[in-house]
């Protein structure tokens, strides 16, 4: 089975998990690279549970509980955005976050990843 087309796409050269204690929450990103300007994508949630807020590339592009579903195949993750909440992401319902073998701390981040989604993010 094919993944749907993505309308964004972040090849992402740098992942990371990052607990700050000091807010409560859990950070999981992934970035196309080191510069403010460069594409991204970031999940949070507060370390005790709760809803996961995602947004790519800038936080007016972003969402609580706004992730349908992620896969993971050979070129990295695909992310469906939930269909209420495709107009917090410039109408896009599909992002692609490549991942290739040279990217930096990927395996640590999809495993946080699995472990703050569960079900809609099976190992």
């Amino acid at each position: 089975m094919n993944a749907p087309t993505a309308d964004i796409t972040i090849h992402a050269a740098y992942a990371s998990v990052v607990e700050d204690d000091e807010d409560g929450m859990l950070f999981i990103g992934f970035a196309q690279g080191e510069e403010e300007d460069e594409p991204y994508a970031l999940f949070r949630q507060p370390i005790s549970g709760g809803p996961v807020w995602f947004a790519v590339n800038d936080e007016d592009f972003g969402a609580d509980d706004a992730v349908q579903s992620i896969t993971l195949d050979a070129k990295g993750l695909t992310v469906t955005i939930r269909p209420e909440h495709v107009a917090s992401f410039g109408w896009a319902g599909v992002v692609a976050i490549r991942i290739g073998p040279h990217t930096e701390d990927a395996e640590q981040a999809i495993t946080a990843l699995h472990d703050v989604f569960g079900e809609i993010f099976p190992h």
